[in-house]
């Protein structure tokens, strides 16, 4: 991975760092309502997608600390997890492209998918626990996006009732501006890969290397290093 990305990386785990504090703050205000355990998996099967930023961080972690004989093993799972997501959003395009349904019920109805995780291991518990995506790390506690609220549905949050709420918009944001600084410091000819959203799944089977970022370095060149 590209040693140039460490001060980006950086600003994204000082992020994770402030987020992790604000669900902690949740749970203690209200640890009647937050219901998440050990071996939860609920968060574990929910469609959703990664920046730039965070499909490279992730990634990265996952070659660096996963054992070598496991990787084979959750590569598969991911292949059989990313199969199954292309799927259900081949399906929703259509129904969009047809006209058959709106878009906020072609939403809804994908928000009611599950897909097992490809980190997700036998004992239910997560094999990259601690780089987690942040959409991982704020389940289980009030969240919104695009004006509209969310919670685990195996959480005690009542609905109608006031609570503290993470606005998912402005961290989404905050990751789009540094998946455009990943393009602009790489150089890449990708001008907008920045805009790129990718499920979990495949953030793990793809290869990140200068081809596939876009990036031509000279011969002798030594900032990328052997991931």
């Amino acid at each position: 991975m590209n040693a140039e990305l460490e001060p980006i990386f950086d600003k994204y785990k000082t992020l994770v760092k402030q987020l992790d504090d604000i669900f902690d703050r949740v749970r203690n205000q209200y640890p009647a309502c937050v219901q998440c355990k050990l071996e939860c998996s609920d968060c574990c099967h929910a469609l959703f997608d990664l920046s730039l930023v965070e499909a490279l961080y992730i990634n990265r972690q996952f070659l660096e600390k996963e054992a070598m004989e496991e990787i084979p093993k959750i590569l598969e799972k991911a292949n059989q997890a990313d199969r199954r997501i292309y799927q259900l959003k081949r399906k929703a395009f259509k129904a969009l492209d047809a006209q058959e349904k709106t878009e906020d019920q072609i939403l809804l109805e994908m928000a009611a998918e599950r897909v097992r995780c490809p980190l997700l291991n036998d004992k239910n518990r997560c094999e990259l626990y601690d780089d987690r995506p942040i959409t991982c790390r704020l389940y289980g506690i009030p969240t919104a996006i695009a004006g509209r609220g969310h919670t685990c549905g195996l959480s005690a949050f009542k609905e109608g009732e006031s609570y503290p709420t993470v606005n998912l918009d402005s961290i989404h944001a905050k990751l789009h501006e540094w998946s455009q600084e990943v393009v602009t410091l790489l150089h890449s000819k990708h001008v907008k890969m920045g805009e790129l959203l990718m499920p979990l799944s495949m953030a793990l089977l793809t290869v990140f290397d200068d081809s596939y970022l876009g990036v031509e370095r000279e011969k002798g060149d030594s900032k990328e290093t052997k991931e």
